[in-house]
């Protein structure tokens, strides 16, 4: 069992993170690099733009090892979902496909992050090899979707609950 330590990435992750989505496309789909160059890079969740966008978001992470090597991430942000915050999942790529750990691991910081910011929500698409980690999580699955709800700091704070009146 590998041990991992998850922080939130910066820059400097960058160019490791755009290697680990390519390989992934390529791992999971052969035929990656023969598709048209637009279909190709709407599949990547890499991109400048997008790994900048998620750097400020305060809920994405890397996975790096005891090397200090980036081996995984997640990326997620936190939208409004009627009237409450909610976070969302978008990515969660892995260099070992097969990494359980990480991959548990990773969403166990998406899950702690949503919980100290206040966001009692979190929705992912949950793919075959998420389904086990977002189990852990006592997700709840609808089809290749999940939500974990979280509750609310109420429901754990010290002292005395207060009563409504009338």
């Amino acid at each position: 069992m590998t041990l991992f330590r998850y922080r939130a990435f910066t820059e400097p992750d960058f160019e490791t993170m755009q290697a680990l989505d390519l390989a992934a496309q390529r791992r999971e789909a052969p035929g990656y690099d023969t598709l048209p160059e637009r279909e190709r890079e709407g599949r990547l969740s890499s991109s400048l733009a997008a790994l900048r966008h998620y750097e400020r978001s305060g809920h994405s992470f890397v996975a790096e090892d005891h090397d200090d090597r980036v081996r995984g991430y997640v990326l997620a942000q936190s939208v409004w979902q009627g009237d409450r915050p909610a976070l969302l999942v978008r990515a969660l790529v892995l260099d070992d496909a097969q990494d359980e750990d990480m991959r548990r691991g990773l969403l166990r910081a998406v899950v702690k992050s949503a919980y100290d910011t206040a966001v009692y929500e979190v929705h992912l698409p949950v793919s075959p090899e998420l389904r086990a980690a977002a189990q852990a999580e006592e997700a709840h699955l609808t089809g290749h979707y999940a939500v974990i709800h979280l509750g609310t700091r109420a429901e754990s704070a010290p002292g005395e609950k207060l009563r409504r009146e009338g």
